[in-house]
């Protein structure tokens, strides 16, 4: 899957956890930089997008998970092949 892909359905999972349609997802983002993005609002993200791609992320990964350049690898990773 392509990046661009990948940030298309991401930017939609975003904006639908956090009901907000002007959201644009950057590489370096992180939730320091989104109001209201806290522990509950990252599950919704990872369960969302567990749901979207029909993945599981394991705790290691989310872990290694410190922007969301590092959430769309990974998605990328699991999806390839």
């Amino acid at each position: 899957m392509q990046d661009t892909a990948i940030y298309d359905q991401l930017t939609d999972i975003f904006r639908d956890v956090f009901m907000r349609d002007d959201m644009t997802l950057k590489p370096e983002l992180t939730a320091r930089d989104v109001p209201g993005w806290d522990s509950f609002k990252q599950i919704e993200i990872i369960i969302a997008i567990e749901e979207k791609y029909g993945i599981k992320f394991h705790t290691r990964e989310l872990d290694n998970l410190h922007n969301v350049g590092d959430l769309a690898r990974t998605v990328r990773a699991k999806t390839a092949g």
